[in-house]
């Protein structure tokens, strides 16, 4: 009987969509990249960006096979909208090739699988068929931010998206204030990068005065960004964020 392949969980840069891409080799180690290029089966957001990533890979360690010839296989769109970490999605068909011997390597757009993108659906049948799971080294957005603000590293919490309609956002903004400002547990959050701009002015008009305000942008590139300060005082400043450039956002204490 054949032994069930791998699934790595094979981290990728914090650039895509920028335009400005850092060097692989700054931001993730060799033997990540080494082991990506080891890979011929893939399960991905998108293949035409898992393709774009595997074309940088190659040029520092020859991938096993031709990239046309990878056989790639993107998650579907549903999982994209309404995310897979409810345990609807059954992605144990994605697996047949691991349960063949092969391993496999789980890819989202930027940093790590299933951590703030797609993929738990993936892992959580890697599981359930006894499929080991390797997740490897490589930068994952929310933890540099965490540790770049100064909040408290040892209670937080990511809560992922916040609403889009403005009453609605603004009620969980002061919920997740209340949160933080009680328990002391900082909250993280993201946001479409079109819709920068528009977070942060409801931030500002939300947040007490006193609340400690986080913004982390264009992590591991040369003008990534990074700063703390009191809503009081960030209404002194100009806007650090951009509609082009993924950010993370904090509140704490």
């Amino acid at each position: 009987m054949t032994a069930p392949g791998r699934l790595f969980l094979v981290p990728a840069p914090l650039d895509f969509g920028c335009a400005v891409q850092a060097p692989l080799r700054d931001v993730l180690p060799d033997a990540t990249l080494a082991r990506a290029a080891q890979l011929t089966h893939w399960i991905c957001e998108n293949a035409k960006s898992a393709r774009a990533y595997l074309k940088r890979v190659n040029e520092l360690h020859p991938l096993a096979a031709p990239l046309q010839e990878l056989r790639i296989t993107e998650l579907p769109r549903e999982v994209h909208k309404k995310g897979d970490h409810a345990g609807t999605f059954d992605a144990r068909p994605l697996l047949a090739a691991a349960l063949a011997g092969n391993d496999i390597g789980l890819l989202s757009e930027a940093g790590m699988p299933a951590v703030a993108d797609p993929g738990s659906s993936v892992a959580r049948a890697a599981h359930d068929l006894g499929i080991e799971v390797v997740p490897l080294v490589g930068p994952v957005s929310l933890l540099l931010a965490l540790a770049a603000s100064g909040l408290n590293g040892q209670n937080f919490a990511f809560v992922g998206y916040l609403p889009q309609e403005p009453a609605e956002r603004g009620k969980r903004i002061r919920e997740l204030e209340a949160l933080a400002l009680k328990a002391g547990q900082s909250q993280l959050f993201i946001e479409t990068p079109y819709r920068n701009a528009a977070m942060w002015q409801a931030l500002l008009q939300v947040l007490q005065q006193n609340t400690r305000l986080a913004v982390s942008s264009g992590l591991t590139l040369p003008q990534a960004f990074n700063r703390s300060l009191p809503v009081k005082a960030w209404k002194q400043q100009p806007a650090p964020v951009d509609n082009d450039t993924p950010a993370v956002f904090l509140i704490g204490r």
